[in-house]
């Protein structure tokens, strides 16, 4: 609903910051809070979560943290407070590394993600987030890699839908994509070494 809040940060404490707006305070909570500086005036990237029992403004540096933030939601087993501790502890940067490396031991020092949660983001998000933020980490890949990996990434989305189309659940797909990515295959080739799996 809210895309930014451009205002005065007129209190500052370990959960939220709140920003003034035309006579109006808005309670938004942040990663890290005290990047915001009491008195001064920010442009506040804001995202608004709702559920039955909660309504609240969660608030960023840049739209990238933001973007960042609203793909780690949708990783089955992070809710709000996880994403926040994600971004809070490490750079965004080194974040999607670990994800396209497959960093389980790095993923699971933040608060709250387990092995399980770790193999889930890197299964929701390992090759989307170059596409969401490409430029927030543009010395992670050189050309070539990027190049590659996406065209790869382009494929195995293509083949997984191809075998949702199939009649493949998610949670099969699920079960044999983990292998599957570590490989740089054509939709085609991608289709027929899913199937393989499958059938065994």
């Amino acid at each position: 609903m809210y895309e930014y809040i451009k205002g005065t940060i007129e209190y500052v404490c370990p959960e939220y910051i709140v920003v003034e707006n035309n006579g109006i305070g808005y309670q938004v909570m942040a990663p890290n809070p005290f990047v915001f500086r009491q008195g001064k005036d920010f442009k506040v990237y804001t995202y608004q979560h709702v559920r039955e029992d909660i309504m609240a403004l969660y608030g960023f540096q840049s739209i990238e943290e933001k973007t960042l933030f609203k793909k780690l939601l949708n990783v089955s087993g992070i809710g709000p407070k996880g994403a926040l501790a994600i971004l809070a502890f490490g750079e965004p940067s080194q974040v999607i590394q670990a994800i396209e490396n497959e960093n389980e031991v790095f993923l699971t020092k933040f608060p709250g993600v387990g092995k399980k949660t770790a193999r889930q983001m890197i299964l929701d998000l390992k090759g989307k987030l170059q596409d969401v933020v490409p430029d927030y980490f543009p010395n992670l890949f050189n050309e070539e890699q990027f190049t590659k990996s996406d065209a790869a990434s382009l494929a195995f989305e293509e083949a997984m839908l191809a075998l949702k189309a199939l009649g493949y659940s998610d949670k099969e797909l699920k079960k044999i994509s983990a292998g599957l990515q570590k490989e740089q295959l054509s939709t085609d080739e991608y289709i027929k070494a899913a199937l393989k799996k499958l059938m065994r």
